[in-house]
């Protein structure tokens, strides 16, 4: 058979087990007996977090479950389940008696190298689970649980209800679904839908472009199944089967993608991991999932006053895990979640994407999620291939983009500075190993250096040193280059500052590896001599007589200052030229894109200006609509035709710049927190040095700073406390510091070792975070109404 429309095959019923859906805290509850009880407890999930025996992270995170009351319609307010891999966008499906569950996978991609990556290795859908009801759908009463990363409710129709859970389960990389039909709705069923193994993007389209061939459909021992092939060899299957136990049901589905490798093999790999999941206990299933899940949410804690905010920065958290993994594909603009309507951006977008959507795993202290660094690490090898073919010397390195997770760009290259064949795509990889450079910074992991990011670096800065020239002014300057999404220009500003900050990163690379190299000579000289960047009355320009004219979304011209920080505004010198750089940036925001807001709010909060970041960041966050772009109503991102995961994840990020500091010296506690916000407690956030911080605000001061240093790092602390201090380690004794300006002091920490700061006289017995109050009620995200 080779409809598209595939109808889910049933196992023999098993022997009776009690289903375990959770819909409070902690330990597993049976599945109520009726739809109505089910609804009752998905419309309160949360509320019994608030007793006594949880944590404040269990409590923030199940407070900040996302809610619908409406049906979704798409990928723009749906319900969002993945595990790194394998993702699910839960909404109305396409009759009025249908719930579809889209599912897509950060590996299924096309595998056609002759064509640039947006093509030639375009990300490509699977389809759709559909349930089908035996009435039209009337109501719905779902929550998406963070903390057990599920999402549970009741679908009301004419003819009866279905309570249900659904959960992409996070070390099967499959989806599992839960139901139980009242009467009336016995006959629900799933069925699979697929769709078309071509790419979504038109633009740049080949002529001589065909999608690959329709798949094939079976059954296998009652397990139903979808065999794509790709022209390129290799493919993926989609496999399922619903095991029936009396009136409940559980639903496994998985896909599984191989290239080259023959499809036969791949169906058999799904098939047989469709029935290890049913075949495990309802009770193994849940437990397994959700304990990877509460143990991620203990890493950190944040609570701030606004809780639109707070629900909002926790649902940051789950959707990067969702989305990314160390060791798994980099975060492409969809993440795993193939919208339904495709669009444009059908790979790895390096030019700005990637980089600043994983910013917030460095601060929020989740490594375990860094794919950037163990993206570089497995593909280092496709780097010469985005060098232009006359500059591979075997010692130079570049990354143009799109790529695909692989690094490999379908023979594209960054092009070549000065020629008409110069793109906007220089300074990638240089960007791409300052979030490698920050992964070593928060972890004082020296074999990042050593082993990644020294040896790959040497040869980013080897691109640029092949157009490096000296000016009549005697200093080195760049030739044409373009300054991302705006201009091109002479000395770009955006290559000059990726330039600065790669000579001097080698310089201390040389220093912590206790090396030398035959081109440290020259990386001085070019820090030396490299031409300053080009100024006018606004502040720092795009380029050589490029001054900023009109607006510009991409911050590209100010990455010396955000993220690079080689100006910093608590030097007095830089105060200047960073104000009056910024403030033209931000005063013309009709060309803005969501991640200017986001990145706008994090430079605010780095130079003193608490509540220009928080509008900034509210503003965004609030669902305004700003030339064409806005955030959805599940905190996904629209612009114009497109979807996109990276500009909320940055507004993650800017929330944790509001708590916590430590890019240019100093750590800094509660520097961007505005005063509408008197009270804030964060846990475990993670500070350059391998700093852990904890840290409590009440009534507009800072209460206490406790901080444990991982690695041994000299600790310099702007705690922010007035006065004098009390300075003791974990057993009270007091420990030497050194004030060294008001609110900061400098405390030798060795390794392992625990301060907490308090204002002198003040002893805190057992310091730890809190849930803070209120300013106001909160509405809850997703479509609540």
């Amino acid at each position: 058979m080779n409809e598209r429309r595939v109808s889910a095959a049933l196992s023999r019923p098993s022997r009776r087990t009690a289903l375990t859906l959770a819909t409070g805290v902690g330990a597993a509850t049976l599945l109520p007996q009726t739809a109505s009880a089910w609804a009752a407890s998905a419309a309160t999930v949360g509320a019994s977090a608030h007793s006594t025996d949880v944590s404040p992270h269990e409590r923030v995170a199940r407070d900040a479950s996302l809610r619908w009351r409406t049906l979704p319609a798409d990928w723009k307010d749906g319900a969002l389940l993945g595990n790194g891999l394998l993702g699910a966008v839960v909404s109305k499906g396409a009759a009025a008696n249908t719930l579809q569950v889209m599912l897509s996978h950060t590996k299924v991609q096309d595998q056609r190298g002759q064509w640039r990556a947006a093509i030639g290795y375009s990300r490509l859908p699977i389809g759709c689970l559909t349930l089908s009801l035996s009435g039209e759908i009337t109501a719905v009463d779902w929550a998406l649980d963070l903390y057990d990363a599920e999402l549970r409710g009741t679908i009301t129709t004419v003819r009866g209800s279905v309570a249900f859970s659904i959960l992409v389960h996070n070390s099967r990389d499959g989806l599992v679904a839960f139901t139980e039909p009242s009467p009336g709705e016995e006959d629900a069923a799933w069925s699979f839908t697929w769709m078309p193994a071509t790419t979504s993007r038109t633009k740049d389209k080949p002529a001589d472009y065909v999608g690959n061939p329709d798949p094939a459909t079976g059954t296998a021992e009652g397990t139903s199944y979808v065999e794509q092939p790709l022209i390129a060899g290799g493919g993926w299957t989609t496999a399922w089967r619903e095991r029936r136990d009396g009136t409940r049901r559980v639903l496994a589905a998985h896909v599984v993608y191989r290239h080259p490798e023959e499809l036969s093999g791949t169906t058999r790999l799904a098939l047989a991991a469709v029935d290890r999941t049913l075949a495990a206990s309802t009770t193994g299933l849940l437990s397994e999932h959700r304990s990877w899940w509460h143990r991620y949410y203990r890493r950190s804690f944040v609570s701030v006053p606004d809780k639109r905010i707070q629900d909002f920065y926790w649902i940051q958290l789950y959707k990067l895990a969702s989305a990314t993994r160390a060791n798994g594909p980099s975060l492409s603009e969809w993440g795993p979640w193939y919208p339904e309507t495709g669009g444009s951006w059908t790979a790895v977008w390096w030019n700005l994407n990637v980089q600043i959507a994983s910013w917030l795993l460095q601060g929020s202290n989740h490594p375990e999620l860094d794919s950037v660094t163990s993206t570089f690490k497995a593909f280092e090898a496709e780097l010469p291939t985005s060098v232009p073919a006359e500059y591979r010397d075997g010692d130079t390195y570049a990354l143009a983009h799109p790529s695909d997770w692989m690094l490999r760009t379908g023979g594209k290259t960054v092009g070549i500075p000065g020629t008409a064949s110069k793109t906007d795509n220089t300074g990638n990889l240089l960007w791409a190993l300052h979030n490698i450079w920050l992964s070593y910074r928060h972890s004082m992991d020296l074999a990042i250096v050593r082993d990644l990011l020294y040896p790959i670096l040497t040869r980013a800065v080897n691109f640029y040193d092949h157009f490096l020239y000296e000016g009549s002014d005697g200093a080195l300057h760049l030739p044409l280059t373009r300054s991302p999404e705006w201009a091109d220009a002479e000395d770009c500003t955006y290559d000059l500052s990726l330039v600065r900050w790669g000579c001097t990163t080698l310089l201390q690379c040389l220093k912590l590896l206790r090396t030398t190299h035959p081109k440290a000579a020259r990386w001085q000289e070019i820090l030396d001599r490299l031409t300053p960047y080009p100024q006018d009355a606004t502040g720092v320009m795009v380029g050589a007589n490029k001054p900023l004219t009109e607006s510009h979304r991409h911050f590209s011209h100010m990455l010396w200052l955000f993220p690079l920080a080689e100006y910093d505004h608590a030097r007095p010198a830089d105060r200047a030229l960073i104000d009056t750089t910024f403030d033209h940036w931000v005063k013309d925001r009709t060309q803005w894109a969501g991640y200017s807001f986001a990145a706008a709010s994090s430079m605010a909060a780095r130079i003193g200006r608490p509540e220009q970041a928080l509008d900034l960041l509210t503003y965004f966050t609030d669902g305004n609509v700003f030339r064409n772009s806005r955030m959805t109503e599940n905190t996904m991102y629209v612009e114009g035709g497109n979807l996109a995961v990276e500009s909320p994840l940055t507004a993650g990020q800017s929330v944790v710049d509001m708590m916590i500091q430590s890019h240019s010296g100093p750590v800094r506690v509660f520097p961007g927190v505005s005063a509408s916000w008197p009270d804030a407690s964060v846990q475990g956030l993670r500070a350059q040095g391998a700093f852990l911080i904890d840290a409590h605000r009440a009534d507009g001061a800072t209460r206490w700073v406790r901080v444990h240093s991982e690695a041994g790092a000299p600790l310099d602390l702007e705690h922010g406390i007035s006065g004098d201090i009390d300075v003791r380690d974990e057993q009270g004794r007091r420990l030497p510091y050194r004030t060294t300006g008001v609110g900061r002091a400098v405390i030798q920490l060795p390794k392992g070792a625990v301060v907490l700061v308090t204002p002198a006289g003040k002893r805190i017995t057992g310091p730890a975070p809190r849930d803070v109050p209120a300013l106001s009620a909160r509405r809850p995200w997703g479509l609540p109404d």
